[in-house]
């Protein structure tokens, strides 16, 4: 049955008013409309109907139908049908088809127009904080201006377009003050969709929001021909970014710097006068070192691949300076480069490797039962620990002058029973020291760390995790973890607190 409905405009006028008002969909307006004009059916028909409404996108004509489904047993009257009941009104019905029955117009008495604007208002509110939300989840790990509108215990309330971001005190410059009224850039670090709107966290001392400012000012970052490699910030006070060129006619450093500095100068003074340093950056760890470490020249440099360390030996004058105050810049160059650097003058260097020969040497004499000759002789060519004899190829043993099969051979052997006994008696130790199964299934901790680890009284999962990364590194030695490493391994202990 079709019943004929008059065009309502003013109700397209008030969703075209709405939808520019609150900068959603006008489409969406009209959803929450029909959503409203149904609730409101459904109060004065009865609840249990499922009552539908249309609005003409055009004309603004309002059609409310009843909508029931056919089916073979009719378990609900007020939303199903038999289909020999729907057959008497469609001879070609089926189970599944929806009969549908239109209602006449309806006279909105006041509490069925009070339900109407409720749900229209809800809905409309839910549409604008859902396009408030993908707006900003859009603008993830981007720039973005805004006023200050409140300042809650140091905290920051700005206003970004439509939406309030929170600006947290911790995330600021350090000494950097803000009143009511002042408009910022800061990046956005993260979005989240909450029942009262989205949520939205900005941040001006994170090292990405220095890459954002740099792609804003330098076109070549932005086009793609210079890459931002990795960026280390000590938030107002100094900063280095490691950048590449993809096109070999393009200088890296001096497109990043700019005509007598203009560029990097309109970013230094953003950041409250932090100053910026400009690295090359190579996939050759030593080049990549020695360019974050310039202008300080670096006399000899030694990479440890496996352990991720460096050790970097300059001149005595030039120490302190690569050092920096309170060890700023060599912790910067260590965040830039992700390895952990160790720096030396000549002398130190010196003492320091007969002290590790001589530490090896006596490692070798106790583990194998050899003499100091030819301890001295397995550490020249190249043998720094007791697995590196017990599991090479016997043929490159041999290749050692004055080895033979029968020598290589025997001392293949002892080194691997050495590692034997000292794996059963750290097994002794750690069941003694009472470390828990939970530690002990920790990623990346080997048997050796875990006996640490219980010497030093870690003994639960809730031990480690009240560590914090360094002491963890001081625990085990700075040649097992880097900084990076045992920190996530940290947090991957602290994850049953949260759950």
């Amino acid at each position: 049955m079709q019943i004929a409905t008059l065009p309502r405009p003013e109700l397209i006028q008030m969703a075209e008013l709405l939808a520019r008002e609150k900068g959603i969909d006008k489409a969406d307006v009209l959803a929450a409309m029909e959503q409203g004009i149904s609730k409101a059916g459904r109060s004065k028909y009865g609840p249990e109907y499922d009552i539908r409404t249309t609005i003409d996108p055009h004309t603004g004509a309002i059609q409310m139908a009843r909508y029931v489904t056919v089916v073979d047993t009719v378990e609900d009257e007020f939303t199903e049908m038999s289909l020999e009941e729907a057959r008497r009104q469609n001879p070609e019905a089926k189970v599944g088809d929806e009969i549908i029955d239109v209602l006449p117009p309806m006279d909105f008495g006041r509490i069925a127009a009070q339900t109407a604007k409720q749900v229209i208002t809800q809905k409309v509110r839910e549409a604008e904080r859902l396009q408030q939300y993908n707006d900003m989840k859009d603008k993830k790990g981007q720039i973005v201006s805004g006023i200050v509108k409140r300042v809650e215990g140091g905290n920051l309330i700005l206003e970004v377009g439509h939406v309030e971001a929170l600006l947290r005190r911790d995330e600021l410059i350090p000494r950097e003050m803000y009143r009511v009224g002042d408009r910022l850039r800061a990046l956005v670090l993260d979005v989240r969709s909450e029942v009262k709107g989205p949520q939205v966290f900005l941040t001006r001392s994170h090292p990405q929001f220095l890459a954002a400012l740099f792609k804003a000012e330098v076109p070549e970052i932005y086009d793609g021909v210079i890459e931002i490699k990795s960026v280390a910030r000590d938030p107002g006070s100094r900063a280095k970014v490691a950048v590449y060129s993809k096109d070999s006619s393009v200088d890296a450093r001096g497109a990043c710097i700019g005509m007598r500095g203009v560029r990097v100068q309109a970013i230094v003074n953003e950041l409250q006068g932090e100053k910026i340093d400009v690295v090359i950056w190579s996939a050759d760890p030593a080049t990549f070192i020695v360019n974050a470490l310039a202008p300080n020249e670096v006399l000899k440099i030694v990479i440890d691949e496996e352990s991720k360390n460096v050790e970097v030996v300059l001149s005595e004058e030039q120490l302190s300076l690569a050092i920096g105050r309170r060890g700023q810049n060599i912790r910067l160059v260590s965040q830039l480069t992700g390895w952990h650097i160790d720096m030396m003058t000549e002398a130190q260097e010196a003492e320091h490797r007969q002290a590790e020969t001589k530490e090896r040497v006596e490692l070798f004499m106790n583990a194998l039962d050899i003499d100091d000759m030819m301890a001295h002789l397995l550490i020249q060519e190249g043998f720094a620990k007791v697995e590196d004899i017990a599991y090479i190829a016997l043929d490159e043993l041999m290749s050692i002058e004055g080895f033979d099969e029968e020598l290589a051979t025997e001392l293949q052997n002892r080194a691997k029973a050495y590692l034997v006994a000292k794996q059963d008696a750290l097994t002794t130790e750690l069941k003694d020291l009472g470390v828990s199964k939970e530690v002990q299934e920790i990623e990346g901790l080997t048997l050796d760390m875990l006996v640490l680890l219980g010497r030093a009284g870690i003994k639960t999962l809730d031990d480690f995790a009240d560590l914090a990364g360094d002491e963890l590194i001081d625990i085990l030695g700075k040649d097992t973890l880097d900084q990076e490493t045992a920190n996530q391994m940290i947090m991957k202990a602290r994850e049953h607190w949260f759950e």
